[in-house]
């Protein structure tokens, strides 16, 4: 058996963007904004869509987009359970994996990265 739950909602954008698309979530939503500690690929915004980790994640290259990530305690069943239900994997990065979803959606599939009594109240347990 494992546990997985959406964690975290991504607003994609290309690096040039991301100051811009930085300061018009910001005021958008009302929220504050800042970089987790060794991060600066991300621009958290702090407390936008309670329940979630909500950031902007500045691309080097691509597409403007939105993705979700699903965090779990066993990355590779997790995978296997959303291969199985028809995504498919496009890479591998970091313990992580990028899958697109039927629709033609990214999700990634990251290892449990919140408090861990908020992941065990709130994942949904898998066969």
């Amino acid at each position: 058996m494992h546990r997985s739950r959406v964690s975290t909602l991504l607003i994609d954008v290309p690096q040039a963007e991301a100051p811009r698309a930085k300061d018009f979530w910001s005021a958008a939503l009302g929220v504050r904004t800042g970089s987790p500690p060794g991060e600066p690929q991300y621009l958290s915004l702090y407390d936008a869509v309670p329940g979630l980790v909500t950031a902007i994640q500045v691309l080097e290259e691509g597409e403007p987009r939105y993705h979700l990530d699903i965090e779990t305690d066993d990355v590779d069943a997790e995978t296997a359970r959303l291969l199985g239900l028809g995504a498919v994997e496009v890479s591998s990065w970091q313990g992580c994996n990028t899958l697109r979803v039927p629709g033609g959606q990214l999700l990634c599939v990251i290892p449990v990265h919140s408090d861990p009594e908020e992941f065990a109240a709130k994942a949904t347990p898998w066969p």
